[in-house]
């Protein structure tokens, strides 16, 4: 309202000029066309699932156990989970009795430029929130807590960080254990060949290729690569953590009302500890919940 009204106050000074007044008239046109455009382009992803009934989901093809391609070509995971979770929430916030969900597979390059392109609405992975990232997305409450470390065959020798020196170490691109191998290597004054590959699964197929002496990533999900790889006696995992990561399901930025709607399923989850059930679909075989992600579950039961 205040350009138009501006505009009108600088029309009437300008006499009885034809042109002018045509220019002026066009000008306000404009504006008034730009005013009833704003509201429709700052719609929230809240506003587009409910006129679309679709949830675009981002996944990974090979985070396992946290995003990941099953047999039946469906995404599963701990991530996926959750998701699904968050998915259902919404849809009775929305009050949408059909909510349909469109999965998009992502990779550790196109994640972000996916979510803010809206190809996808969240991301569902291993996602580290990190401040650097902020800049172009947000992300919900954190999920889980990791650390990078390495993956080696066993007969290669490798058992301490110190035995990385001259050996290929292969590491997803664009993720955050790119950068802490290399401030690892730096530290200890290592000298290694590093290779980036694409995802997890070109990772573990370099260590099974020979083309890598180590796979560098987060304890958990090296974890899972060995598992799916099969003959878990023939791999040696890193007693070292080199990292902080915590998780989080990533969103666009400067939406507050759906990182709220996607956060009270989180800390419900924590709340009446369902999380925990979560938990042990997909890690209970390897291990209880540690100290610093029990008090993650606890931080997150944030009350309503």
């Amino acid at each position: 309202m205040t350009f138009m009204i501006r505009g009108v106050a600088a029309a009437m000074t300008v006499g009885r000029n034809p042109r002018r007044l045509q220019w002026w008239f066009h000008l306000l046109v404009a504006g008034v066309l730009l005013a009833l455009m704003l509201p429709v382009q700052a719609a929230g992803t809240l506003d587009r699932i409910k006129a679309s009934r679709t949830i675009a989901l981002g996944y990974r093809d090979s985070s396992i156990p946290f995003s990941y391609t099953g047999n039946d070509n469906q995404p599963w995971g701990y991530s996926v989970d959750l998701c699904t979770r968050v998915a259902a929430a919404v849809a009775r916030q929305l009050g949408v009795e059909e909510l349909q969900l469109l999965w998009v597979a992502v990779t550790p390059e196109t994640r972000i430029a996916k979510l803010k392109s809206g190809e996808i609405d969240l991301e569902c992975g291993s996602t580290t929130a990190s401040l650097s990232r902020m800049q172009e997305v947000d992300f919900s409450l954190p999920i889980f807590v990791d650390g990078a470390s390495y993956l080696s065959r066993r007969a290669s020798g490798i058992r301490r960080i110190d035995d990385l020196a001259g050996r290929k170490i292969a590491v997803a691109a664009g993720t955050t254990s790119e950068r802490s191998l290399v401030a690892v290597l730096a530290q200890h004054r290592l000298s290694a060949e590093v290779i980036a590959v694409s995802d997890h699964q070109q990772g573990l197929a370099s260590l099974l290729q020979g083309k890598a002496d180590a796979y560098f990533s987060d304890r958990s999900l090296l974890i899972g690569l060995a598992l799916d790889a099969g003959r878990q006696t023939d791999w040696t995992l890193g007693h070292e953590t080199f990292s902080y990561e915590p998780y989080a399901l990533m969103m666009r930025r400067n939406d507050a009302d759906f990182r709220l709607a996607v956060n009270v399923v989180l800390a419900r989850l924590s709340r009446t500890r369902e999380i925990y059930e979560i938990y042990d679909r997909w890690f209970g075989y390897l291990a209880k919940p540690g100290a610093r992600l029990d008090s993650l579950y606890y931080l997150n039961g944030l009350p309503e």
